[in-house]
């Protein structure tokens, strides 16, 4: 481990902002930060699953919402914009997805799948997104259009399922 790898550690683990930012330690993996931290996602999706779709909604508002600041303010603290650390866009984009998915786990994993592929892949205008817009908005907004396009897929996979 760097010093730089040591000390936003540090930073992570004592500082709220952060600490939320890097999805309660989840951003520190090693390994496919991102993904470690959609996994989050899952369990907040599973909690919130039963308490009905206004509840579902306002929780995915909630989450872009605070995640706009959370992101902008974790980035600006660490001085590096969209580390790859932060994953509250990710657990942020995640949930969203999980909104439209059966809650079975079959579903779950193409939800996840889909969102995951989208989000490291960054097709037009991901990418672009991703590269003109700065601070917490820029941070959340690609997540955001990777959600859009699973939950795209995943509603012509259900609709396909239907009609066959």
């Amino acid at each position: 481990m760097t010093d730089f790898d040591t000390k936003l550690a540090r930073e992570v683990l004592t500082d709220p902002v952060n600490l939320l930012a890097f999805g309660l330690g989840t951003g520190l993996s090693p390994v496919a930060p991102g993904t470690v931290g959609s996994l989050l996602a899952l369990p907040l999706a599973w909690l919130t699953r039963d308490l009905g779709l206004a509840v579902q909604i306002g929780t995915a508002f909630a989450l872009l919402l605070s995640g706009i600041w959370i992101c902008g303010e974790s980035a600006r603290r660490i001085g590096q914009h969209d580390h790859g650390g932060i994953v509250w866009d990710e657990i942020t984009g995640m949930y969203i997805t999980l909104l439209v998915a059966p809650p079975t786990i079959a579903a779950w994993a193409l939800a996840f799948g889909l969102f995951r592929a989208f989000d490291i892949a960054k097709p037009w205008p991901i990418r672009d997104l991703d590269h003109r817009l700065r601070g917490g908005l820029g941070i959340m907004l690609d997540d955001l259009v990777a959600a859009l396009y699973a939950v795209i897929l995943l509603g012509l996979y259900r609709w396909l399922m239907t009609t066959t």
